[in-house]
C-alpha cells in the first residue's frame, strides 16, 4: 500500500479526494498548508474557515490532519516572484509558482520527501508513458494529461512542475467532471460540499489581488491615453493593477475599453476603443525559459521544424490550434491562424499536444518585439 499525503484545503475537490482514496481502502495523511501571516485578520479568518472544514472532513474518515506552516516560504518565493513582476510591468502567475514550489516544493523539503506520493485535488491526470503513443512513450514515463472537463483543467496551474514532481503526484479527482465531483460530496455529505469554488490567490483566499498587489506598491496615480489618438481620458492608480487585454476595471465610461499596452516609466495605461480593434489581438508570441514537464517529444526533430501544438494563454482559456518554432535552446516562438486575445508578457503560455490531452510543458510569454 504506497504511503501516501493528501492536501486538504477545505475545499469541496480536495475533501473528494480523500473520499475516494479512502473507499480504495487507502490511507492517506493529511496536511493543510498555511501560509496567510499571523496577525493579518482577514487572511486568518480564511484560514481559520479552511482548518474547521479540513478538520471535519479528517474527522469523518478517521485519518490524522496535521497543518504545515509554510507562511515563511510563501512569502519568501511566490510574492517575491509576484512582486518583482508586477514593478517590471508583466503579469505574474502566482497560482503556478505556487504550485510549483510551495504545494511540491517547500511542502516536499520538510515533509513529502518521506512520502511514496502526494494527493491534491488538482483537475488533470497522470498519464503512464507506456500508454501513449511513440513520441511521448520514448521521451518519459509519465507525463500530465488534461482533465475531461475543460472548463476545470488546471494542468496550465501545474505546467512548471518538475519531472520529479509529476511522478510523484497522485490527482484522484483528475478524471472526473467538476458537476460530478459536487454530487459525491453531497451524496457523500462532505463537511465543504456546499462550498462555493475559490477565486483567490493561491492558499490566499478571499483577499482581492489589487488589495494584496496595493499592500506591497501602494498607489500611484497616472494617466489613461486612447492608443490611437493620443488623448487622455481618465487616470488610474498605478500601471501595477492592470494587465494588457483586462476590460473590467477600469472605471471609464463610453466603452468597452481593452489595456492594450503600458509605459512602465512614464506611469501610462494605453486603452483601446471597442471589441474588434486589431490592437486587442496578436498572432504570436514568444515562450521564453521553456520547461519541458516530464520529457521531450521533439528530441529527434530538426530544430527548424514548425511543429503542431495546442496552447493556451491564460486559466481556462480554450487551447488553441497553433505551430511551435524554436528560436533558441530555450525559447519558442508560437504562430496561431486565428487571433489571440490579450497576451500579455509575464503570464505563462502552456504547451499541449496536437489533440490538447497532453501537457508538454510551459515558458513565459513575451511578443517578439521585447
Amino acid at each position: 500500500m504506497p504511503n501516501i499525503a493528501l492536501l486538504l484545503s477545505g475545499g469541496v475537490d480536495s475533501a473528494v479526494a480523500v473520499h475516494l482514496l479512502s473507499e480504495q481502502g487507502l490511507r492517506p495523511d493529511l496536511y493543510y498548508i498555511k501560509i496567510g501571516m499571523d496577525g493579518d485578520s482577514e487572511l486568518t479568518r480564511t484560514a481559520e474557515e479552511d482548518i474547521e472544514l479540513a478538520t471535519a472532513t479528517a474527522r469523518r474518515y478517521g485519518l490524522p490532519l496535521q497543518v504545515v506552516d509554510l507562511q515563511k516560504e510563501y512569502w519568501e518565493r511566490v510574492v517575491t516572484y509576484t512582486m518583482d513582476h508586477v514593478r517590471r510591468g508583466l503579469t505574474p502567475n502566482p497560482d503556478v509558482m505556487c504550485n510549483r514550489l510551495i504545494k511540491f516544493g517547500a511542502f516536499e523539503e520538510k515533509i513529502g520527501h518521506a512520502y511514496d506520493r502526494i494527493a491534491t485535488g488538482h483537475y488533470a491526470q497522470r498519464l503512464d508513458g507506456q500508454d501513449l503513443p511513440a513520441p511521448y512513450r520514448e521521451a518519459a514515463s509519465v507525463w500530465l494529461g488534461t482533465a475531461p472537463d475543460p472548463v476545470k483543467d488546471q494542468t496550465d496551474f501545474l505546467a512548471q512542475l518538475s519531472r520529479e514532481q509529476v511522478e510523484k503526484i497522485m490527482l484522484p479527482i483528475g478524471h472526473l467532471p467538476k458537476s460530478e465531483v459536487r454530487r459525491i460530496a453531497l451524496e457523500a455529505k462532505l463537511p465543504p460540499a456546499h462550498r462555493k469554488d475559490s477565486q483567490g490567490i493561491c492558499f490566499l483566499g478571499k483577499i482581492n489581488y489589487n488589495d494584496f498587489v496595493r499592500r506591497f506598491l501602494g498607489e500611484r496615480m497616472g494617466d489613461v491615453v486612447e492608443i490611437e489618438t493620443g488623448r487622455k481620458i481618465g487616470q488610474h492608480r498605478g500601471y501595477w493593477f492592470h494587465t494588457i487585454g483586462q476590460r473590467k476595471g477600469l472605471g471609464l465610461g463610453g466603452g468597452p475599453w481593452f489595456v492594450v499596452d503600458k509605459d512602465i516609466e512614464a506611469n501610462v495605461l494605453y486603452v483601446s476603443h471597442g471589441y474588434d480593434t486589431l490592437l486587442q489581438y496578436g498572432h504570436e508570441f514568444r515562450l521564453c525559459d521553456f520547461h519541458f514537464l516530464t520529457g521531450n517529444p521533439w528530441r529527434d526533430t530538426p530544430a527548424s521544424a514548425s511543429l503542431p501544438i495546442t496552447f493556451k494563454v491564460r486559466h481556462t482559456d480554450t487551447p488553441r490550434v497553433g505551430t511551435l518554432r524554436w528560436v533558441d535552446a530555450d525559447t519558442c516562438h508560437i504562430s496561431a491562424p486565428e487571433p489571440i486575445q490579450g497576451i500579455a508578457p509575464g503570464q505563462f503560455g502552456v504547451v499541449y499536444s496536437p489533440d490538447g490531452k497532453i501537457c508538454i510543458g510551459s515558458g513565459e510569454i513575451r511578443i517578439p518585439h521585447i
